[in-house]
Order: structure tokens, then sequence, then C-alpha cells
């Protein structure tokens, strides 16, 4: 039956994360007016098993100090959306203390995507027999 519980409290860390995830985005989209951060995508938010604490993990288009300047910008508004998660987030008694850390996993798959393109040969889009043939 330990098994069980492990199960749903995954399940149930799982979704407030992607909540919180959500929320977040529409607080930094609506409300934040920093100009230090940029074009920043929550990629995922990871909760603890009491849900106090969430790991934000964020991706950040831009050059190394755009990236940090935009860290720098979330760091110093963690009270507020902290504040306004617990506004909106009415089913958790406490709002989560968040950590943000940069995730540089789309930024990998470009890197390798173009690494990709330089290594395999062009596909042709359509065969040139098929052309203008219906059956």
């Amino acid at each position: 039956m330990l098994k069980a519980e492990v199960v749903m409290t995954s399940y149930r860390t799982d979704q407030v994360g992607e909540q919180v995830r959500e929320e977040i985005m529409s607080i930094i989209r609506r409300d934040l007016k920093d100009p230090r951060i940029g074009f920043v995508s929550i990629t995922s938010v990871r909760m603890s098993p009491d849900l106090r604490q969430a790991r934000v993990r964020v991706s950040v288009l831009g050059n190394p100090d755009e990236k940090k300047a935009s860290i720098a910008g979330l760091v110093s508004a963690r009270g507020l959306i902290r504040h306004e998660l617990g506004k909106r987030l009415q089913n958790l008694k406490f709002s989560p203390e968040l950590r943000f850390e940069i995730d540089p996993s789309i930024e990998y798959s470009v890197h390798i995507a173009e690494l990709l393109k330089e290594v395999l040969p062009p596909a042709s889009t359509v065969d040139e027999g098929e052309e203008g043939t219906t059956p």
C-alpha cells in the first residue's frame, strides 16, 4: 500500500507542478515589467513532496549576458510571483518557495539539429516520378 501512496503523491506533485508552471508563465507575461526579463519560457516545475518548494526550470533565448539578466530579473521578482501564486492557487495551503534555474535542453536540441543539418544530405520533398500523376 505504501507504493500506491507514493504514486499518488507523485501524481499530485506533477499536477500541482504543471498548474504552477502555467500560472508563473501567466504572471511573467501579464504582471512583470522588469526590462531584464527577456524571452523566457518555463519548461518544467518540480515540486517537493510537501509542495512547499518548487524548482522552476527556465529556457531563455539570447546570449549568456541576457540569460543571466533574465534569471536575475526572475529572482528579484520571486516575492511578487510567490504572492500572486498564493492568490491564484486556492487549493494549496502554502505558496511554494521558488528556485529558478536555467534549462539548457532547448538550446541543446537546436545545436543538435544544426549539427544534423551539416551531416545529413538534404531530403527531397516530392519524388520526380510521381509528380502530376493521379490514379
